[in-house]
């Protein structure tokens, strides 16, 4: 007859359970990890949470299929706290079977983000899987598929965010794709669609995995990235910073965060830190960082698309989106890439119950054969179709520049933008007072005795007359005319204002935004 086991020995087997799946793969496989300069599963939650929140689930969840009668699953899930409020988290463990994704590894992560859901409570994933369990077949597949409808039905209800630290290939890319924000380790992580290895047969390119889907690329050229940071310790930081300015989920505001900046601060280099030349660039940022609350602006996106700035701050204690035009990059001038960057910027903003502060100084949208060709009246219309849509406080000041179509998509009254301000040095029109001098005034230039000179003067005769924010704030386009010292001030007195703004879409399933 065997004999029972005490409640002592219950527990010590408990216990040895429980000491064998955190230690994942084993200790090999751990100092492996650590070889390649990467954290395990679990130390990236333990830097990812406040200290002693973490709360797991599934620990104990075996494998099944190929890896049956194992110990632990290829995944850590639970959930803890980030400055004191819920965050649900899951970290693949690249340590067992390559952090691949199996029948059991999908359940673990579709219950965290099913208890996200419920509760209210951000849901961050870390990246560091081989992808789909190949031995598992069409149970693997099953679970990329369910985790893809789970993001998709978790978009706009709590945020969502993706940290990529280690590979990140095929079907696997598509749940960050989905989510809200993408942050990559530099030098250790890497996403595509097909690697290396397929590309080279197929297409012939020789190129490696960094060159293909590294950090710097995703951040810089193609977006897939919101951050690219050196360092797991330093990314996972940045990751607890973007969520103290996030809301829990969609029906709540942002935290409020308490500040000694002075509401009614006032700047004089606002005075000059726009040129009078209209041509002159400078650096949109120095506008944003010295209006905001201590100067701290999290800009996202910054190595793509550099022509526009966006990202968070806080004003007067509350959190703000902002949207920018970069006169440093392409003269500040919409183009593809920045009307998509901004459009997503601003739903993003809309879902989650964050006012936006859109700084205009545009002169248009990019011209080009390649824009054109490229779909930039599609792309451009995103733009258009993000603000028209967004029901949260709208502020916006004009800067400088805001010509044509480009200062209708920036947030401006005609796309139901609440408080819409002017510095004295804007210039709104539906053209430059150069490319309109020669259109309108076309023949009495060509006409004249000295024609350049004549059009030199006539420019500056439109530019008298038209190019300034008078004529629009005469017809309530421009809500007030500022004195650019009193910026901060009137921007949060305005978002005051609009606190409590209620305004709703048409009842529909939703839109169809121009993919």
């Amino acid at each position: 007859m065997t004999e029972q086991l005490t409640a002592e020995q219950k527990l010590q087997q408990l216990i040895a359970l429980k000491e064998a799946a955190a230690l994942g793969g084993g200790p090999k496989r751990i100092e492996a990890q650590h070889a390649r300069g990467k954290l395990t599963a679990r130390e990236r939650i333990d830097l990812l949470l406040d200290p002693g929140t973490f709360e797991e689930l599934d620990m104990l969840m075996r494998p099944r299929g190929s890896l049956a009668g194992g110990n632990v699953e290829a995944v850590v899930t639970g959930w803890g706290k980030v400055d004191g409020r819920p965050v649900y988290v899951f970290s693949y463990d690249f340590t067992v079977a390559g952090g691949s994704l199996s029948e059991a590894v999908a359940e673990k992560i579709l219950k965290v983000m099913d208890l996200a859901m419920m509760t209210g409570a951000p849901i961050v994933g870390v990246q560091d899987s081989g992808g789909a369990r190949i031995q598992d077949g069409p149970d693997s597949l099953r679970g990329f598929g369910e985790i893809f409808a789970m993001n998709t039905l978790a978009s706009g209800v709590v945020p969502q965010i993706s940290v990529i630290m280690g590979p990140c290939a095929g079907g696997a890319v598509y749940s960050p794709a989905i989510t809200d924000f993408v942050f990559m380790a530099e030098g250790s992580s890497y996403m595509f669609i097909t690697g290396p290895d397929v590309v080279k047969s197929v297409t012939g390119e020789e190129v490696t995995q960094e060159t293909l889907g590294g950090a710097d690329v995703h951040a810089s050229r193609s977006g897939v990235a919101h951050f690219a940071i050196a360092g797991e310790e330093a990314t996972l930081a940045e990751v607890r910073r973007l969520l103290s300015f996030l809301p829990s989920n969609n029906a709540e505001d942002p935290p409020f965060v308490p500040t000694n900046d002075d509401v009614n601060r006032t700047e004089e280099d606002l005075l000059t830190i726009v040129p009078a030349e209209p041509n002159r660039p400078y650096d949109v940022r120095d506008v944003i960082e010295r209006i905001v609350d201590d100067g701290d602006f999290m800009e996202v996106q910054q190595a793509f698309a550099p022509n526009i700035v966006i990202g968070f701050a806080r004003m007067g204690g509350r959190s703000v989106g902002f949207v920018a035009n970069q006169p440093m990059h392409l003269a500040g001038s919409l183009d593809i890439n920045a009307s998509r960057k901004a459009a997503r910027f601003v739903r993003f903003c809309d879902c989650f119950n964050i006012p936006l502060v859109t700084l205009v100084d545009v002169p248009g949208y990019l011209p080009g054969t390649s824009q054109e060709y490229n779909g930039i009246i599609t792309h451009g219309a995103k733009l258009l179709y993000a603000y028209s849509e967004a029901t949260v406080p709208k502020v916006a000041v004009v800067l400088r520049k805001a010509y044509g179509g480009a200062y209708v998509v920036m947030s401006s009254k005609h796309l139901r933008g609440d408080m819409n301000f002017a510095w004295p040095t804007g210039e709104i029109a539906v053209m430059g007072p150069d490319g309109a001098a020669n259109v309108v005034y076309r023949d009495e230039i060509a006409n004249a005795p000295d024609p350049e000179a004549k059009r030199k003067e006539l420019i500056e005769e439109y530019r008298q007359k038209f190019a300034n924010p008078y004529i629009p704030a005469g017809r309530g386009f421009i809500d007030d005319v500022i004195d650019p010292r009193q910026t901060r001030p009137k921007i949060i007195r305005a978002l005051e204002m609009l606190q409590n703004k209620a305004d709703r879409n048409p009842p529909k399933k939703h839109g169809n935004i121009p993919l």
